[in-house]
């Protein structure tokens, strides 16, 4: 659409944000690394002191290069990744109060880099509809395409489906057989997304918690960061790492291939069905927020007639 990619970010709602650069597990025994946050050089990890630390590189020379020209930025532990911001976020990042049930495995699914923006990988996350086609014989089957409607509600800021019911054949490691599973998303930060599920009735504790946390290098670049809260006393650690991995690497080369790499953020340029209620919801949020990052912003002519959630 002949929309410039930027090479650092001047949107203040991003840069305003809490980013997570790192898991703690990559930062054991590695001191400081070198990464880039929207675009800028920046270094994060343990310090000299054993502290964790993030730095910006306002020269543009490494690290360790003496004599280099280092900015602190602020740093919180949180979920199990290092976050950091390049502006002035806010005192607290968004919580997942079930992850501290005490019964519950808590894990970095896995990190890895991919080539899109990160609206367009949160709205692939929050797409139901793709389960059947881009995940057989797991996530979906074939004739179990269609989505049941279902509700998009906006609460305390962040936008919330609690009844979206799938069919699927695998719906976790430990499955011996296809259920009906039932999903509630949650966007509580333009750059991460939640899904809790079950597949043992409305009335159970959600058995998944994953969240998809993305560390955006560049507009059109990003880490993401797959965080697990289970309650799975039969697969293992590493059972649980290849079946996030063999999820992902379907959706992988689905979203490094949509065209535009920026998410557009008015519904008439991508037209929806009644399935992308959430995805639209999401555009709408961003728009509404003001996110220029990573998107193409509304055309004020076209207006935003079109957009669905509820108030």
């Amino acid at each position: 659409m002949g929309v410039p990619f930027k090479s650092e970010c001047s949107d203040p709602v991003i840069r305003n944000l809490w980013h997570p650069i790192s898991s703690l597990s990559e930062l054991t025994g590695a001191g400081m690394k070198q990464t880039r946050l929207l675009g800028e050089p920046i270094a994060c990890g343990i310090d000299d002191r054993g502290h964790l630390a993030a730095f910006r590189l306002t020269d543009g020379l490494s690290h360790d290069v003496p004599g280099a020209k280092q900015e602190s930025l602020p740093v919180k532990e949180h979920l199990g990744y290092i976050w950091t911001s390049l502006g002035n976020p806010a005192e607290e990042i968004f919580s997942i109060p079930e992850a501290e049930e005490p019964d519950r495995t808590n894990m970095n699914g896995f990190s890895v880099g991919v080539a899109c923006s990160a609206p367009r990988a949160i709205e692939n996350f929050l797409d139901v509809a793709h389960f059947a086609y881009v995940h057989p014989g797991i996530l979906g089957v074939e004739p179990h395409t269609e989505v049941a409607d279902y509700d998009v509600t906006f609460e305390d800021g962040e936008i919330w489906t609690r009844n979206v019911d799938y069919y699927q054949p695998r719906a976790s490691t430990s499955a011996t057989s296809g259920v009906v599973a039932r999903y509630w998303y949650r966007v509580p930060h333009p750059y991460a997304a939640v899904l809790y599920k079950t597949a043992s009735g409305p009335a159970s504790r959600m058995e998944m918690i994953l969240a998809l946390l993305i560390h955006p290098v560049t507009e059109t670049f990003i880490r993401v960061h797959i965080f697990n809260s289970l309650l799975d006393n039969e697969s293992t650690n590493t059972e649980i790492l290849r079946f996030n991995q063999e999820i992902f690497g379907q959706d992988k080369p689905i979203v490094e291939n949509q065209h535009p790499k920026l998410l557009p953020l008015d519904p008439r340029v991508e037209t929806p069905i009644r399935a992308d209620k959430l995805a639209v919801a999401y555009r709408r949020w961003l728009s509404e927020l003001g996110v220029t990052y990573g998107v193409i912003p509304t055309l004020p002519s076209l207006g935003q007639s079109e957009w669905g959630g509820t108030r």
